[in-house]
């Protein structure tokens, strides 16, 4: 029953969400309304059997059915129970309901284009009736032939099915688990039940292979959904989404000097890096030689904060990057030890090597989906907000920090996530090339960092900014001179002169990407 109601949902969900495609587009509700009751009564072969579109608030859209009609939904206690489910984000199952004075065994799932609940549901005693007829001739059935074959041979058929239990057994095991196996045929004999296992296990090992593969190209989002619906689509939704973009800074020089030994630079930093962004639930926009792009908030089942997953993965990839330059200035000084100096293409190499990266954090409502054609497609994510993030990477260059990040993302981990222990720290406001209005840059600053210096530090950075951005240029150098932090240094250039520019907002507006 589940299989068949199953089936019948989801081919009348499918049309449901056709049907409301053609809505958008005729605005005529009722033809659509019509077109859903007439695809839910075309689905239906027994008399009792109905379809329903219910709306949160118990009435009914539409009701496909052989019996009497109602306005609304009578079972509120099932109604309940689905809208629970719903706040759960638990948007479908299998439930029994009660419907014109009889019980119902029905499977639903929620439709959030119409806002309801589609329910396909079957009388129990009317679904049964049939099948215990059957039951009762296989019933006469099954003896007969027991009773045959116990005369001309039980025990030989027992023999030759031996291992027909122990595939059937593991098949469904397999099934249960959604996990292809291997079927154990130890000591099994040479027939032809055996080469059927040893055929299942070699179709099993292809398959096995091949998902690991799709696993590793495509992003564990689309993973899991194209085992859920046995396909990809081309689709894609807006969403509030969190982007973080990497980059590796002098990347000409290392290619250059690296040739194309850059692959295996690149892998050993991607390989770590990405497993960071992976286990904060990040998935893979794209990777494009020396940039990554990485989006948060995708799994909607995950509790985390999207941008607080986000800054975590950014100073996990700096410690990556830190990681590997320890690496080389390790083997640096093992090699000075025992040749005595390094050659100047051993120094260069070594420089090459030294990866340092720029990181730049922005969200917003995206694009995100699947583009393309049914022949060749990709996951993506495309917006302003993913521009912008490419943007504040580029940042990280002029203002000396590792981390930059927008106020949008600022603000969602200062309101969703409790003691997130960052410390955002305003670094300027800037209209990037191509941009027309200013906004603000945060540099986020993790707990473990934001000691006593680096807070004294801060407090005469954040002091001149404050005059910097009141156009007292003069009083703001004292304050960034008294900073021994970086950031500071574009600052000094800035306000050396004591000049500060006519019609000054406070906006500082880049000439470069």
């Amino acid at each position: 029953m589940r299989q068949l109601l199953g089936k019948d949902l989801r081919d009348i969900y499918t049309f449901c969400n056709t049907q409301y495609e053609i809505y958008s587009y005729n605005r005529d509700l009722q033809a659509s309304v019509q077109g859903m009751r007439d695809k839910g009564l075309h689905e239906l072969k027994n008399k009792k059997a109905i379809v329903l579109g219910i709306k949160p608030d118990g009435k009914l859209l539409f009701q496909s059915s052989r019996i009497k009609q109602f306005d609304t939904f009578p079972d509120l206690l099932s109604l309940r129970d689905m809208l629970k489910k719903k706040e759960k984000r638990i948007e479908e199952g299998f439930m029994t309901v009660s419907y014109n004075n009889e019980e119902y065994f029905a499977i639903y799932k929620y439709n959030k284009k119409w806002d309801m609940f589609i329910l396909r549901g079957e009388e129990v005693n009317e679904f049964y009736a049939r099948s215990r007829t059957i039951f009762i001739y296989i019933s006469i059935i099954v003896v007969l032939v027991t009773l045959i074959s116990a005369v001309v041979g039980i025990f030989f058929v027992r023999f030759l099915l031996r291992y027909i239990g122990i595939i059937t057994n593991s098949i469904m095991k397999m099934v249960n688990d959604q996990q292809l196996e291997l079927i154990p045929l130890d000591k099994a004999p040479n027939d032809d039940i055996t080469y059927l296992g040893v055929a299942f296990n070699s179709l099993s090992s292809t398959i096995n292979n091949l998902v690991n593969i799709f696993r590793k190209f495509a992003n564990k989002d689309i993973a899991l959904k194209a085992y859920r619906d046995r396909q990809v689509k081309l689709e894609g939704t807006q969403r509030q989404l969190t982007v973080l973009f990497s980059d590796i800074k002098s990347f000409t020089f290392i290619t250059e000097t690296l040739g194309t030994d850059i692959i295996k630079l690149l892998n050993l930093h991607y390989d770590k890096a990405i497993r960071e962004i992976v286990r904060f639930d990040g998935v893979i926009g794209s990777i494009i030689g020396d940039a990554l792009l990485a989006v948060y908030g995708v799994f909607e089942e995950s509790s985390e904060n999207k941008s607080y997953q986000a800054i975590q993965s950014a100073y996990k990839i700096q410690d990556v990057a830190e990681s590997l330059r320890m690496k080389m200035h390790k083997r640096r000084d093992d090699a000075i030890r025992s040749q005595g100096a390094l050659t100047k293409e051993e120094e260069s190499v070594y420089k090459a090597v030294l990866l340092e990266v720029g990181v730049g954090i922005d969200g917003g409502e995206v694009f995100y989906g699947t583009i393309g054609s049914y022949v060749r497609m990709t996951n993506t994510v495309i917006g302003d907000n993913v521009n912008a993030a490419s943007r504040l990477e580029g940042l990280t260059r002029i203002y000396k920090v590792p981390v930059i990040c927008s106020e949008y993302v600022k603000d969602d981990v200062d309101e969703n996530v409790q003691d997130s222990a960052i410390h955002f720290v305003e670094i300027d406001t800037v209209m990037v090339k191509g941009k027309t209005i200013g906004k603000k840059v945060f540099w986020p600053i993790p707990d473990k960092l934001y000691d006593k210096k680096m807070q004294s530090q801060i407090s005469s950075f954040s002091s001149g900014l404050e005059l910097y951005y009141n156009g007292d240029w003069k009083k703001a150098y004292k304050f960034f001179s008294k900073c021994s932090l970086p950031l500071a240094e574009v600052f000094k250039d800035r306000t050396k002169n004591y000049e500060c520019p006519k019609r000054w907002n406070g906006i500082w507006e880049m000439k470069t990407k």
